[in-house]
């Protein structure tokens, strides 16, 4: 049952092909204003603390696959990626004065509370990576393997569309992808789930059409994901 019965999979072909769907949880990396840290009352005052929230999503796409080696392989998977950041803005609110509590100037003492924004960014998402491959040696019909390598990413919404929105990003990235998975070898094909981390390089953060209200607490933003593949070949 579990020897060699499967050569499915077309390792033995210097180029082979397959296809793949991913579900992925994705969010933003923000970064803080220098401002806003240091003098936060000079800077968006009415701002208590800005939270990305990890939302779902899904993606699907093709894999081109240049076998150098038994164990070495060079991927281009390109894909579709449809992606929805969520960001929870919380703002300072001021009560009315409450009775029976004074403050230190002799008056009822005001206490802060907070109410929370929550802000929804869809994208649709090309992405084009490029990856290596290190698979170990075939033990029955199971192998495991890394990937590492780097994607170009753009977004299908135009910017102008972009610019209406709460919270703007721009449409281009690079993005760093490294992930395992394992290969199960089948009568006609090779299935192989896979787990992936994606870190963005580029600062996406578009300040002048973000909404004033928070705009200046934040220098920059990056994507991240974690993204769960099936890779059928």
């Amino acid at each position: 049952m579990f020897g060699l019965s499967s050569t499915s999979g077309s390792d033995d072909r210097t180029l082979s092909y397959g296809f793949f769907l991913a579900g992925h949880n994705a969010s933003y990396r923000l970064k803080y204003s220098d401002s806003f840290v240091t003098s936060p009352n000079g800077s968006s005052p009415t701002v208590r603390a800005i939270f990305p929230q990890f939302s779902p999503g899904f993606s699907l796409g093709f894999t081109g696959i240049l076998s150098l080696h038994d164990q070495i392989q060079l991927l281009f998977t390109p894909k579709v990626g449809f992606y929805e950041y969520q960001t929870e803005v919380s703002y300072f609110i001021v009560d009315t004065p409450q009775p029976g509590l004074p403050n230190q100037n002799g008056g009822d003492e005001v206490i802060p509370t907070s109410e929370s924004q929550f802000i929804n960014s869809e994208a649709t998402l090309i992405e084009l990576p490029l990856l290596f491959k290190y698979r170990s040696i075939r033990f029955n019909n199971t192998r495991m393997y890394w990937v590492g390598g780097a994607s170009y990413n753009f977004r299908t919404k135009s910017q102008d569309e972009a610019n209406i929105e709460e919270l703007v990003t721009t449409g281009k990235d690079f993005s760093l992808e490294m992930g395992m998975g394992f290969e199960i070898y089948f009568k006609y094909f090779k299935f192989a789930p896979e787990i992936r981390f994606s870190h963005g390089l580029n600062n996406i953060y578009q300040a002048e059409n973000t909404n004033p209200l928070f705009r200046d607490a934040i220098s920059s933003i990056k994507r991240k994901s974690i993204t769960i593949y099936l890779n059928f070949q």
